[in-house]
C-alpha cells in the first residue's frame, strides 16, 4: 500500500525543479490584499454538468466570481454567459449589468491575467489538456470526473500539477458528501475487521441506432471538439443536443470516453480507495468481462463485471448487477454507502436495485461507533466546490487532490482495458505498466491527432 506522504516524497524532485523556475501566482492567493479579494474564475465548458452543478455551487460562495465563460459552441457559450449573469442578479441581487467575457477557444481563457482559477466541465477526452495549459499557466483547477481519458495522459496531468505547485480539485464530489466519509472512516478504523471484498454497484449504457450524417451547425465549432480523437462525421446524438441540456450522446461512445466505468466508476472507486486506504495505489491483478453493442452510434460498454485483486488481500467487484453504491465487506461486517436520492443533474441515468438507505451497516452499532482522537480521520468537506475555494486560499490540499483522482481514473481505465482482453492482466501499480503484456501496454494511452493533445504540446520530454 502506498500512502499520501510516500508518494508526496516521490514527487519532491518535482517540486524542487518546479521552484527554480518563476511561477505564476494568482494576485487573489498572494495580492497585496489577499485573501479577501475574490477569486476570479473562468468556466471551461458550458453544459449540462455546468450549468447543474458546477457554476451554481460555485458562485453562491462570495469569495469567488465567474468572470469568463468559454464553449466551443457559440450558442451555448452566449447562454452559459447569460445564466451566470442572470444567477448574479437573481441570487446576490445585483442591479448592475454583470459583463462576463465569453472566449470561444479555451487557450485565450487560460492567457487572460485577470483570470485566477478554472473550472473544466468538458467531454471527458477534453479534460486532461485544458487542465495542463492552465496549470502551466499558473491557475488552479476545478477538473470535472473521470480525470482523463487514458493513464498516461492521467500520469502527465498528476506530475505537472505536482510540478506547478497547483491546486487542483477532481469532481469526485462523494467525498463531500457526509455519509462517504462516515463509512470510510469506520472501514479504516477497522469497525468491519480486515477489509476482503468491496463490492461497487454501477449503471450500465444501453446501445443506440445508426445515426445519419447531419450538417454542422455553424455555431459549433466541431473541429475542435474533436479534438485529439480520430475524425468522424457529425450527428447530433454525437455529440450534444443543439436544444437543451439533456444527457448527451458523447458519453456512450468510447471515442470520447469508456462508458460508465469511468463515468460513474470514478466516484465508487475513489470511494473504494478511500475506505481501504489505497488512494495512492492500485491494484495487482484485474480480469473483466462486457457485453459490447455489435452495432449503432453508441458503442461503450454494456452489462459488466469487474475483478481487481489488491496487494492488502481485499478484492474489488465492480459489476451492473449490484445496486449502485459501494458495499465494504469486512470479517467482522459490513458497510453500504451510497448517494441515496442525490443526483447531479435531472438526466442522470436511473439506479438499479437501489438501498433506500444512504449509510447501512450489518450491525447498527457499527453507525454508531465514534472515531476518537487517536484514531483516522478523513478530510472533511461540506461542499466540494467551496472546499477547493478553500484550497486555493490556504494551499493546503482538498478533498479529492490530482493524484488521488489519478489513481481512481486508472483503476477505471483498467477495469476498460480488461474489458476488450479475454485474459486476467498483472499490473505494477508502482510503475504503472502491466507485467509481460505489450497488447495491454499500448492501451495505456491513445493516438493523438495533430494538432490536438499531449503529443503537441512540447511537453513529453519536459515533463516525463
Amino acid at each position: 500500500m502506498t500512502s499520501r506522504r510516500d508518494f508526496l516524497k516521490t514527487t519532491a524532485a518535482g517540486a524542487v525543479g518546479a521552484m527554480a523556475a518563476p511561477m505564476i501566482v494568482p494576485s487573489s492567493v498572494m495580492g497585496k490584499d489577499a485573501p479577501s479579494n475574490k477569486i476570479n474564475i473562468g468556466q471551461i465548458g458550458c453544459g449540462r454538468i455546468s450549468r447543474a452543478f458546477d457554476m451554481p455551487q460555485t458562485m453562491q460562495y462570495n469569495d469567488a466570481r465567474i468572470i469568463a465563460v468559454c464553449d466551443l459552441d457559440s450558442k451555448r457559450m452566449k447562454e452559459g454567459k447569460d445564466f451566470v449573469e442572470e444567477w448574479y442578479r437573481k441570487n446576490k441581487g445585483e442591479t448592475k449589468s454583470v459583463d462576463v467575457k465569453m472566449y470561444g477557444n479555451y487557450k485565450d481563457l487560460v492567457a487572460d491575467p485577470d483570470i485566477d482559477a478554472v473550472i473544466v466541465s468538458t467531454p471527458d477526452h477534453w479534460h486532461v489538456q485544458p487542465a495542463i495549459e492552465a496549470a502551466l499557466a499558473g491557475k488552479d483547477i476545478y477538473l470535472e470526473k473521470p480525470l482523463s481519458l487514458t493513464i498516461a495522459e492521467g500520469r502527465l496531468l498528476s506530475d505537472i500539477v505536482h510540478r506547478t505547485g497547483r491546486i487542483l480539485q477532481v469532481g469526485s464530489q462523494q467525498r463531500s458528501e457526509e455519509q462517504f466519509r462516515i463509512a470510510c472512516e469506520l472501514v479504516r478504523n477497522g469497525r468491519i475487521g480486515r477489509v476482503q471484498t468491496v463490492k461497487i454497484g454501477l449503471p450500465s449504457d444501453p446501445s443506440g441506432n445508426e445515426e445519419p450524417e447531419m450538417p454542422i451547425p455553424p455555431n459549433l465549432n466541431y473541429e475542435m471538439w474533436l479534438g485529439s480523437t480520430p475524425y468522424v462525421y457529425y450527428t447530433e446524438k454525437r455529440v450534444h443536443p443543439q436544444n437543451g441540456y439533456s444527457r448527451p450522446g458523447w458519453m456512450r461512445c468510447e471515442q470520447f470516453g469508456a462508458g460508465m466505468i469511468t463515468g460513474w466508476g470514478a466516484h465508487h472507486l475513489d470511494i473504494a480507495n478511500w475506505g481501504m486506504g489505497t488512494e495512492y495505489t492500485g491494484p495487482i491483478e484485474i480480469e473483466a468481462s462486457a457485453v459490447f453493442p455489435k452495432s449503432g452510434l453508441w458503442n461503450v460498454h454494456g452489462p459488466f463485471h469487474v475483478k481487481a485483486k489488491f496487494a492488502n488481500g481485499a478484492t474489488i467487484l465492480i459489476s451492473d448487477d449490484y445496486p449502485t453504491g459501494v458495499r465494504f465487506e469486512g470479517s467482522k461486517g459490513w458497510i453500504w454507502v451510497t448517494r441515496g436520492n442525490f443526483s447531479v443533474t435531472a438526466s442522470d441515468p436511473k439506479t438499479k436495485g437501489q438501498n433506500s438507505k444512504a449509510l447501512d451497516a450489518s450491525d447498527p452499532k457499527i453507525l454508531k461507533s465514534k472515531i476518537g482522537p487517536n484514531e483516522i480521520h478523513l478530510h472533511v468537506s461540506k461542499e466540494h466546490h467551496g472546499d477547493w475555494l478553500k484550497s486555493i486560499k490556504t494551499r493546503q490540499q482538498p478533498a479529492a487532490p490530482v493524484e488521488v483522482g489519478h489513481r481512481a481514473c486508472t483503476n477505471c481505465l483498467l477495469s476498460h482495458i480488461a474489458m476488450k482482453l479475454p485474459r486476467k492482466l498483472y499490473w505494477d501499480p508502482k510503475k504503472e505498466r502491466f507485467e509481460n503484456d505489450d497488447e495491454a501496454n499500448s492501451r495505456l494511452a491513445r493516438a493523438q491527432r495533430f494538432p490536438y493533445g499531449m503529443n503537441y504540446l512540447g511537453l513529453k520530454n519536459k515533463w516525463f
